[in-house]
């Protein structure tokens, strides 16, 4: 069941929104354990400006996003606004 939400799934759903251009930045998001976690995590990213693409995988609990003109800040935001904790960066 899913800890976060408790929509009693379980399925691990993989949510990708395609990316035109720009860079890419890889965070660490914890707490997500199902699909419904992917979609909301990536919708609420997906508002932050400047953000053209966002690809959630949650077996291992990332985020990549796309694009360019945003901050490690409004990530977290959006993050936390889903109900989910930014746990780390990558490249």
């Amino acid at each position: 069941m899913c800890t976060a939400c408790a929509c009693g799934t379980g399925d691990a759903t993989t949510a990708t929104a395609t990316v035109e251009s720009g860079d890419r930045s890889v965070y660490a998001v914890s707490g997500m354990t199902c699909g419904h976690c992917v979609s909301s995590v990536s919708a609420e990213i997906g508002k932050v400006d400047g953000v053209a693409g966002v690809d959630v995988e949650l077996s291992t609990g990332t985020v990549t996003v796309s694009g360019a003109g945003f901050s490690e800040e409004e990530i977290r935001a959006a993050v936390e606004r889903a109900g989910y904790q930014l746990s780390g960066t990558g490249s």
